[in-house]
């Protein structure tokens, strides 16, 4: 670090001038590409954590270029020789707005054999004293300073006298003004003839603003490893959450356990294309006291804990219409209610069966939800739609219950949507998921029971990238 009393050392040269034009032609340019990359990150959401970390990142950035553009012009200009433009410049610099994240640059110097102290006229208004006090001596700088930074200072000037070490650190003092401002002081010994320290030489600059920006981009970058962090475990809680409520199958189900009319079940629940999805699907599957056998499968509005904590709710008040005898419309209707009145309203579609193995009849309705496929010899078809709105979308709503007999060897599909990435109508107003689930029945006429007919679709849909998760539940009518 160059010293002014360093008078044995060789002036510096300049650089040259076409050399620092260069530079700061390509400073210039990379300016303009982040403060591009900056304007992007203003459009987008201000809830998302990760957003304001890359914005406050793109904000430093053009603010180290800025610093990087006026410091090479500064160099390009070189030393200012009319003492008037020089004061001239001092004062536009102090009153121009803190844009610079370097701030303003001072330097002192500090003789002892003399005790001298020499303060350049920056220095004196970045600590806010009136030059004509004179610059603080080495004894009196700490005071200055934030109770618990002094002593950093006195060991970095306590080094560098005794010890010969530059100093390079920071500190904080608290301004006239009353705000606080940060300080890097970079300095060093400057030696006599015989070798022995006669003065101290130092640097000091304003980086108050840089280290606030600094701060911003920490705490940016905190907040958004935070988000990611309860993300991680609302989904961990979210999947855990719907692997407990969804029924554990392993292999196909068989209700009731014995007698004509013995339904083969079998599920599968698809995740989206992220797996971060965790939406609210369900199917179940049940033998009522009866006799008779519940199948239902839906979906609820939402992904999270929110949503597969509904899906349990919704699921349980299934089981217990069911149980007490209530028709699949009647359920739909108070199930309707259910969601309308919850602390947490949420959308939903459902359809719900009640299969009589001894007639072989299916009573079902349906809310806002694709209608069951019913596969026979080799050829699949939906089941004519009951009227049915989406649940919890209208109040005092009644929804239609139809009737369907089956025959020995039938396949019932149900699913929600989803199965498929596109959701636009294909032909005759059928879904994608649909339409490729209806290509599948020679695949079930050939298969021997439930679980094979799943095997089928998950080999049809289980690679397929899916903007949602997806539920499918097969049932197969025995002999």
């Amino acid at each position: 670090m160059p010293s002014p009393l360093s008078a044995d050392r060789s002036a510096p040269q300049p650089p040259e001038r076409d050399a620092v034009d260069a530079l700061i032609d390509r400073t210039r340019r990379l300016r303009g590409d982040v403060d591009a990359v900056r304007r992007d990150t203003v459009r987008v959401d201000e809830d998302d954590p990760r957003a304001r970390w890359h914005r406050a990142l793109c904000e430093l950035a053009v603010h180290h270029l800025d610093d990087l553009g006026t410091h090479l012009g500064q160099l390009r200009e070189g030393l200012p020789e009319e003492p008037e433009r020089h004061a001239r410049e001092e004062a536009a610099a102090d009153d121009e707005p803190r844009g610079s994240l370097i701030g303003r640059v001072g330097s002192a110097e500090w003789n002892l054999l003399t005790d001298e102290v020499s303060w350049s006229d920056e220095l004196f208004r970045i600590f806010g004293r009136a030059p004509e006090g004179g610059g603080l001596s080495l004894d009196d700088l700490p005071s200055t300073l934030l109770p618990e930074d002094q002593p950093l200072l006195t060991a970095l000037v306590t080094d560098c006298l005794v010890d010969g070490k530059p100093i390079d650190g920071e500190f904080r003092i608290r301004h006239t003004d009353g705000r606080v401002r940060t300080l890097h002081m970079m300095g060093e010994p400057v030696l006599d003839t015989d070798g022995r320290t006669a003065s101290m030489w130092a640097v000091l600059r304003d980086v108050s603003a840089l280290r606030r920006s600094q701060q911003v981009v920490h705490r940016t970058h905190e907040s958004l490893r935070r988000e990611q962090h309860i993300a991680r475990a609302e989904h961990r809680v979210a999947v855990e959450l719907k692997e407990a409520v969804l029924p554990p199958w392993q292999s196909s189900l068989r209700l009731p356990d014995q007698g004509p009319g013995t339904l083969d079940i079998a599920a599968h629940y698809l995740p989206s294309e992220t797996s971060a999805l965790v939406g609210g699907g369900w199917y179940d599957a049940m033998e009522l006291p009866d006799g008779r056998t519940l199948l239902t499968v839906g979906d609820l509005t939402g992904h999270g804990i929110q949503a597969t904590s509904a899906m349990a709710v919704v699921m349980g008040a299934v089981r217990g219409m069911a149980v007490a005898g209530t028709e699949p419309g009647a359920l739909l209707g108070h199930l309707n209610q259910l969601l309308e009145t919850s602390v947490q309203p949420a959308l939903g579609s459902a359809v719900c069966c009640r299969f009589d193995p001894a007639t072989r009849t299916l009573d079902w309705a349906q809310a806002g939800h694709p209608a069951p496929l019913l596969f026979r010899d080799g050829t699949g078809r939906p089941l004519p739609l009951p009227d049915g709105v989406l649940l919890g979308a209208a109040s005092g709503v009644s929804y239609e219950q139809d009737e369907a007999r089956l025959l020995p060897g039938d396949v019932l599909v149900l699913h929600t949507d989803g199965l498929a990435r596109d959701d636009t109508s294909g032909r005759g107003g059928a879904r994608p998921g649909t339409e490729a689930l209806l290509g599948l029945a020679p695949r079930f006429a050939e298969a021997r029971s439930a679980q094979e007919c799943v095997r089928a679709v998950v080999e049809e849909f289980g690679a397929a990238e899916r903007l949602d998760d997806a539920c499918v539940l097969i049932a197969r009518i025995g002999a």
